[in-house]
């Protein structure tokens, strides 16, 4: 996988370069220290090594489980990241769309899942003259636009998709999923090579594993009908319930079974720290939080509260707010954030209730963060850290 130069200037959000640039290779060189003055606040980094030891951690878990990897780009799209998981030993990579499919097949990656449906004819028709993309299909006319789009040329390769009630995308019963399945297999220049589920919204242990019996079920019933290649791709798992998908999909044996875990790439402090499956299984993890957000105390206009500069644009919400971890005073020291709590965020200000922690204007705040996948997206240029706090790289976003 090719990963561009890295420059970093005066438009980079959280680096403070009023004249001149910084290459990543600079940075590597030089290694400034994270509060030297090359970056200002807010700033969200990412320390190097748990990032190193949790791609290193789901590399292991699956070779163990004897299943593939396709980790979800979309939590990340850093081409650092997204090469380190390849050279880890990761398959392919999983996108949420077909423009996210164009910028990893521009970025040289051979294999890619689409874990939707694709109804774009133009996109359609660029994926019908790939090879190794694969996508969803959830209804006959999801098949319907593939088979139009491959009269052109080419073929598509597509996955049936299989979800649950009051879920995301996916046909709801067998027997929509065997109809989509025959469509497929029936249509002019569609091929039906596997299929696939998505468990991550369901809420309990026997939810999930209720219905990823029902997919079984489901993949057990096309491979009857013969609808199902010799050695179909059957992929499942988000980053909740991984360790559930590894088990309840052991019935399945002649197949490629591919996880899609994106979050694991950075874990959290907040929604996938609560809910990693390496609480159910200790001895198989762990991963770490790998991500941060170093913000300003800008104001402390009354006891008990303090305004921070950071926001919604700054730092995800949608899955918990923000985690204060520590304190840095201006001397440099460092004190507890116990009793401190981030109550709402406006679109640039957070909003802390501080007990007594007594906070004063210019401390700074580390945060953890809670769900990645709306982390990345804020940032262009995130700075990489190792354990001393020192910038040793630079990671690019592509969304």
């Amino acid at each position: 996988m090719d990963v561009p130069e890295i420059t970093v200037d005066w438009r980079s959000k959280g680096w403070w370069l009023p004249e001149g640039e910084r290459t990543a290779a600079d940075l590597a060189r030089e290694r400034p220290g994270l509060f030297d003055g090359l970056l200002t606040w807010p700033v969200l980094v990412l320390r190097r090594a748990a990032a190193e030891a949790n791609i290193a951690t789901m590399a292991a878990y699956c070779r163990r489980h004897g299943w593939d990897f396709a980790p979800h780009a979309k939590t990340t799209m850093a081409p650092g990241l997204l090469a380190a998981q390849l050279e880890a030993g990761a398959w392919g990579l999983t996108v949420a769309t077909a423009n996210q499919a164009l910028v990893l097949r521009r970025l040289g990656v051979r294999r890619i899942l689409i874990a939707n449906q694709v109804l774009d004819p133009v996109a359609l028709r660029w994926i019908a003259g790939e090879r190794d993309i694969w996508f969803q299909v959830d209804s006959l006319a999801g098949v319907e636009a593939a088979a139009r789009a491959a009269s052109g040329g080419g073929r598509l390769r597509v996955l049936a998709e299989f979800g649950h009630s009051h879920g995301r995308t996916g046909v709801r019963t067998l027997d929509e999923l065997a109809s989509v399945a025959r469509a497929a297999v029936a249509a002019d220049g569609v091929e039906l090579a596997g299929v696939t589920a998505y468990e991550g919204q369901l809420r309990t242990e026997p939810e999930v594993d209720d219905f990823l019996d029902l997919f079984v079920a489901g993949a057990a019933r096309l491979e009857s009908a013969g609808l199902l290649p010799d050695e179909p791709i059957v992929s499942a798992g988000g980053s909740a319930w991984f360790d559930r998908v590894i088990d309840r999909l052991a019935p399945i044996k002649r197949a490629r079974l591919i996880l899609r875990s994106g979050a694991s790439v950075t874990h959290d402090d907040g929604f996938y720290r609560e809910r990693t499956p390496f609480l159910r299984v200790p001895a198989e993890g762990p991963l770490a939080a790998a991500l941060e957000i170093w913000a300003q105390v800008s104001s402390a206009p009354e006891p008990g509260l303090a305004l921070v500069g950071m926001g919604k644009r700054d730092a995800p919400f949608d899955e918990g707010l923000p985690v204060p971890m520590e304190i840095r005073r201006a001397d440099g020291s460092s004190a507890p954030t116990t009793g401190i709590e981030v109550t709402k965020l406006n679109d640039h200000h957070t909003y802390l209730s501080t007990g007594d922690r007594g906070l004063r204007p210019g401390d700074l705040i580390r945060f953890g963060i809670s769900h990645p996948c709306t982390a990345f997206d804020k940032w262009r240029h995130i700075p990489v850290i190792d354990e001393d706090r020192r910038v040793v790289d630079v990671l690019e976003t592509y969304f």
